[in-house]
Formats: C-alpha cells, structure tokens, sequence
C-alpha cells in the first residue's frame, strides 16, 4: 500500500485537488461571490400604481390602462382628453414620480436568477480547478523515469482540453445569443471570423515569416487549416466582448467628461483598467520581428558589435547588439501573457461596473433630452443591462481564462511522459498542441488589443459614442 502511494503520489494529489477545490468553490458559492456587491439599476414604470413593478411586463398585464403591447404609455399625452388652454399659458408637465431609478446592491439571489448563470459558475469552476492542477504539476515537475500515470500528466492534461472546449463553445453561444446583440453585429462578427480565418491561413503558411517570431515547420498542412480554423472563430467571437471592453474603459476613465461619480470609476479601478489595456498592447508587440528584435541581443559573444564603425548608423547598430538574451525574452513573452491574462481577470468586477452603469448614463441622456422625457429607452435598456448581466460577465471572463490556459499548456514539459510506450504515437500530437498553445494564448490577447485600441480610436474621433 505504501508503494502504491508513494508511485502515484502524484496522480493522488491532482485527484484531490480537483476533488476538494470543486467542492470548496461550490460550497462557499465563490462565483457569485465574484460579483457579489455590485450595483444595478431599476427603472419602475409607474409610481403613481399601488408600488413599483418591473420595467418591462409581459403582454398578459391585468392593468386595464395597458396598451396591447403590455408598455404603460409614459409619453407627455395622457389618456385624459386635453383641456383647452390659452396658448400663452400652456405649460408642459412632467411627472418625476415615472422617472425614479433605483440603485441597487447585487447580492447572491440576484445573481442567481440571471441568464447564463449556471453556465458562468460551470466555467469558473472547471477553470480554476483545471489551472490549480496546471500549477500543482509545475511545482512537482515531471521524471523521465517516471511513467505516465506516475506523473499525473492526464489530470491536467484532460482538464485543460475540456476547459477549453467548454470556454469555446460557450463563447461562440453567447456570441450569437438572439437577443443580446443585433443581427448587424452578429453580421460583422462572421465577417471578421472570415478575415480572420484569411490571416491565419497566410501566418500559418509562412507567407509572411518576417512578421511574426513563430516557427511552424512541426504542423502539417491539416494541422495549419485547423489552427487557421480556429483563429477565425477566435477573431469572430471576441469582436462583440472587445467592443463592450472598449466600452467599459472609455466609462470607467471618464472619457465623457461627463464628471458624474456614479458612472465612472474610482482611482484604483481607473489604474487598474490603464494598466490592463497597456500590458496587453505591449504583450501583443512581442512577438512582431520589428520589435521584437529590438529587445534581443544577438551577438553575446561580443565579437561582432565592435567591427560595425561607420559602415551603418548608429540606430541599425543598436539591433541585435543590446537587450536581453533570447532565453530570457522568452521567459518574458510568457510572464507577460500570464500577467495580462490575470490583470484582465482583476478588471473584471470595474469592467462589469461600467456596463451596469451604461444603462445609467443612458437615463441620465434620455432624462435630459428634452422638457418631457420619454424615457421608453432607457427602461428598456436599463432591464436588458439586468436580464444579461452573466452574459457579459461571459464574455469578459473567458478571453483572460483562455490566455491562462493556453499558456499553462504550452510549459507542459515533454518528458512528463515518461517511459509509457502506450503514448508515444501522441508525442507528435503533444507536440503540435504544445507549439499551437502559445500562438493561440498570444492570438487571443493580439486580437483583443487590436480590437480595443481600434475602437477607442473611433470613440475619440466621435465615430462611436455611448448611449
């Protein structure tokens, strides 16, 4: 018996770890904890009534004074038949009793009841439960001597393919959820998946190899199609999520100017959304040649840098002959994409913030648009913003689980393998996911920042504004 534990120690401690974190993370309800304290808004329809009621009602509505659409008409003509005034003395009314909202804590029956819950507290528990494993099997690290089973290899192995096919398919529901975006969106994002399917057709096929530090000799040419594949669905699903980031970073920085407290973040939350948005832009240059040559020293042996002279200027000079060895900027590639991967997470909670507070802003607009407000819109807005609240926390959650998982599986060291005969046709497949992992963690982050920045751009030239 001791034997025995002693050579599968290790599968025995991924075992129970992922045995004992499912339970801890669903016993103390860590998921909606996560977003535990947030604060929504409601918009009751009418006051004047027997008490507030819910923003949007369903047709069936008992109110004889309903219209056939189940809306209670708010516009500044009533029911009433009008009374003849003198011109000169007619005066606009406006009742402030139907323009109350009400601020609102989240708490975990609030949560709960949302759309998409179930599926976000699915997630995040598999996620962490599959990342927890990848660090556990860093730390014990992998002996040739060792077999397979001793290692505990397939317990990180085979949760991490399960996250990641989950997370996939997840986002791609939620991307082409019927009514949280519009079709003309869901039109653009096929559009970008195409492109995006183009431009990983080309990057794999070494069309252009001076732009990009990958090597892809090992893939063969259905391994490029797949990645290529995956790509365009990658580029395609995370158009929708990077426009809302966007989003949330021009509210949260107070890029409006708009100097209401309620509606744009505190300073450390502001830090944090500014240091995310760079960190990422900054990861995704490092694995672009002009750059990225910048930053490694090439000629270690000293030998070379001094024989240039005059013959080339001093800024060529500079390339190749300063920086950091390659091994090292490796390593930096890689805690860069894990630092930015977390840092997203971080900004979670401010980011979600800010899409609860763009059904404010959007009241505050409608309410100030005119001397008799409708203010339809916003009511609408404001339960949408509600009824979708997990979505959102979906589409901002897994782009950084994704880069941590990509991430995670590309360090898995070969030798984790052992001696079992039994795996070793999978090596070649091992070896390809190990070399695809890393692209696909730096392709997620590469095209969220492109997809940020771009649409900051638009904002600050008023192409784009929020509403």
């Amino acid at each position: 018996m001791l034997h025995f534990l002693l050579t599968y120690k290790n599968l025995l401690l991924h075992s129970s770890l992922t045995v004992s974190l499912t339970f801890l993370l669903s016993f103390f309800k860590i998921p909606s904890l996560s977003l535990h304290g947030l604060y929504t808004y409601i918009q009751p329809e009418n006051l004047n009534q027997d008490g507030p009621r819910a923003a949007i009602r369903r047709p069936q509505s008992s109110n004889p004074s309903a219209n056939l659409d189940g809306y209670q008409n708010l516009s500044s003509k009533g029911n009433a038949e009008p009374r003849k005034r003198n011109k000169s003395k007619n005066k606009f009314e406006f009742d402030e009793n139907n323009a109350q909202i009400f601020r609102i804590k989240l708490d975990d029956s609030h949560i709960q009841s949302r759309l998409y819950f179930n599926e976000y507290r699915t997630v995040f528990t598999l996620s962490f439960v599959c990342l927890s494993c990848l660090l556990l099997q860093f730390y014990l690290g992998a002996s040739e001597s060792s077999g397979f089973w001793e290692n505990g290899i397939f317990v990180p192995l085979l949760l991490g393919f399960v996250s990641v096919c989950k997370l996939l398919i997840l986002l791609a529901k939620v991307s082409f959820e019927k009514s949280a975006s519009r079709w003309s969106e869901k039109q653009l994002s096929m559009l970008v998946g195409v492109l995006g399917f183009m431009l990983g057709l080309m990057i794999c096929s070494d069309i252009v190899p001076w732009v990009l530090d990958f090597n892809f000799g090992l893939i063969s040419g259905f391994g490029r199609v797949f990645v290529a594949v995956i790509m365009g669905c990658l580029a395609g699903f995370l158009l929708m999520p990077a426009l809302k980031n966007a989003r949330a970073f021009w509210l949260g920085t107070d890029q409006l100017r708009s100097s209401l407290s309620m509606i744009y973040c505190g300073w450390f939350a502001r830090m944090i959304l500014y240091a995310n948005n760079m960190l990422i832009m900054f990861t995704a240059l490092l694995w672009i040649n002009p750059f990225s040559e910048i930053l490694i020293n090439k000629n270690n042996d000293g030998d070379k840098g001094g024989h240039a002279g005059g013959e080339i200027g001093n800024a060529e000079r500079l390339i190749g002959n300063v920086g950091m060895s390659c091994s090292d900027f490796n390593q930096l590639r890689v805690w860069c994409l894990l630092l930015s991967g977390l840092l997203q997470i971080v900004a979670l909670r401010p980011n979600v913030q800010m899409y609860l507070n763009e059904a404010l802003l959007s009241w505050y607009q409608r309410l100030h648009a005119s001397k008799v407000p409708d203010l339809d819109f916003s009511r609408a807005k404001v339960f949408l913003h509600n009824h979708y609240l997990c979505l959102i926390v979906l589409q901002f959650f897994v782009p950084p689980i994704l880069v941590l998982l990509f991430v995670g599986l590309s360090q898995i060291d070969g030798n984790s393998f052992g001696n079992f005969q039994s795996v070793y046709g999978l090596l070649p497949c091992f070896t390809f996911v190990v070399e695809v992992a890393l692209f696909l963690a730096w392709w997620v982050v590469f095209v969220w920042a492109v997809f940020t920045s771009g649409s900051l751009v638009l904002y600050r030239h008023g192409i784009l504004y929020v509403s």
